[in-house]
């Protein structure tokens, strides 16, 4: 008997500290096209579908329609769920959890041994990303990359010189990738 209580306590325990660390980690991450997330509505058997992240920033759920989720939280995105959701039901409880982050990449193009994409799992900087690409060909021009940004539809040029920032120079030029980032090393 003791031991059925001890195990129930260590499991509400464990179901709670993972709800919240999920909980957390869920509202650092912001949604991208090609993300997957499972959502659920509590009590609505049918109503629980993994669905990924259109090219357009939206997904589509039974009843809900589409919705935008580009640039959202998983907690952003519930309320957006739910709010479509009220006009069928009665205090919806939606959860979104991300279950894959496919649409969170940067590129690396040009004179470098490995090309593509660059899946961003964690905080990546410039110099994290080249290394992943296997580093430079013998003819890359080191003094000339640049990373292409896209802000508010324009597109952004840093140049970034390799030589200068592995000597603790330019550091400021080690940028912190975003999704959709292009570096170029010519």
């Amino acid at each position: 008997m003791k031991f059925n209580r001890f195990f129930l306590m260590v499991a509400t325990c464990l179901v709670t500290f993972l709800t919240t660390f999920n909980a957390l980690a869920d509202d650092n991450y912001r949604l991208h096209y090609g993300d997957a997330v499972f959502i659920s509505v509590w009590g609505e058997e049918t109503l629980q579908k993994e669905v990924k992240v259109l090219p357009d920033g939206s997904v589509t759920f039974p009843l809900a329609g589409r919705v935008d989720v580009e640039n959202a939280t998983t907690t952003e995105a519930q309320k957006r769920i739910t709010d479509k959701l009220k006009v069928f039901l009665n205090d919806p409880q939606v959860t979104v959890v991300v279950t894959s982050v496919e649409g969170n990449k940067a590129y690396v193009i040009g004179k470098v041994l490995k090309t593509g994409a660059i899946p961003l799992t964690g905080p990546t900087t410039v110099l994290q990303a080249l290394s992943l690409a296997g580093g430079f060909d013998k003819f890359a021009e080191l003094n000339k990359i640049k990373v292409l940004r896209t802000v508010n539809n324009k597109q952004t040029v840093t140049s970034v010189n390799y030589e200068r920032l592995i000597q603790g120079q330019n550091l400021e030029s080690n940028l912190l990738l975003q999704p959709g980032d292009t570096i170029l090393v010519p």
